[in-house]
Formats: structure tokens, C-alpha cells, sequence
């Protein structure tokens, strides 16, 4: 069997994440914040890290540097095509504020410090979507 065969992983959203999953869904890269203090939270929490407190969801801009990248060279995941790029993704809004996802580029391409644009990909025909960065 092939990997154009053997379908992707799909999300399993918990009662933290299910706001992330759901704006994925509605093309919005929404992260968790925390009421008191305004940081940012990623992953999500049901409580604020910082004091304890009552967490929300908002839209983030979607634009970050790298701040780290593997290139994977094995076929791990089915619907990859090897050789790809994992991202370790600051984001705009608050220091070390960062996301993993799939850097769209050639691995020869990316660089630690270069800009990223967020771009919302399906998930095959799930129903869910992930966030992608491509260089700027």
C-alpha cells in the first residue's frame, strides 16, 4: 500500500483543544489566553498557567520566524512525502510563544530567523484543517 493509500492522522480534540480544532476549521488560528494577565498559551489549558485563572480563545496573527526546524527524511506519516520540514514557529505575538507545524519549502530553504506566514491546510478529507507556515 502506498501513502496516497493510507490516510492521515486526524485530530482527536479534548475539551482544551477543541476551540484550536474548531478554528482551524473556520480558517482562524486561535489560541488559549489567559484572562488575568493577556500571555498566550500554546498548548492549550483549561486553567491559565500564570495565575490559575479562567483561559479564552483568540485569533493570532499567523505570522512568526523560525525558531527551530527538523527536516524529516523518513516516511513517517502517512500523506508526507519525505524529504519535509517540521517548524518550530515563534509567533508574532508574545516571546516564546511558539507552534510546531509543517514548514511548506524545500529543506534547503529554510533558516532559523526567517519570517513565516501562516496558511490553514485540509487534512485530507477529515473535515479538519492544520496550520502550515510558508517562508515569506
Amino acid at each position: 500500500m502506498t501513502n496516497s493509500l493510507i490516510l492521515p492522522p486526524i485530530p482527536v480534540p479534548d475539551p482544551d483543544s477543541a476551540p484550536y480544532w474548531e478554528g482551524l476549521k473556520n480558517g482562524k488560528l486561535t489560541l488559549c489566553r489567559c484572562d488575568d494577565t493577556g500571555k498566550w498559551i500554546h498548548p492549550p489549558l483549561e486553567r491559565s498557567r500564570y495565575t490559575g485563572g479562567p483561559v479564552h480563545f483568540e485569533e493570532v496573527s499567523g505570522e512568526g520566524t523560525v525558531f527551530s526546524y527538523i527536516v524529516v527524511r523518513q516516511a513517517l506519516v502517512p500523506g508526507r512525502t519525505p524529504p519535509y520540514v517540521i517548524g518550530l514557529i515563534e509567533l508574532a505575538e508574545q516571546p516564546g510563544l511558539r507552534i510546531n507545524a509543517v514548514i511548506d519549502a524545500d529543506p534547503t530553504d529554510v533558516r532559523i530567523g526567517q519570517e513565516v506566514t501562516l496558511r490553514i491546510a485540509d487534512r485530507g478529507d477529515s473535515g479538519y484543517r492544520i496550520p502550515e507556515f510558508v517562508i515569506r
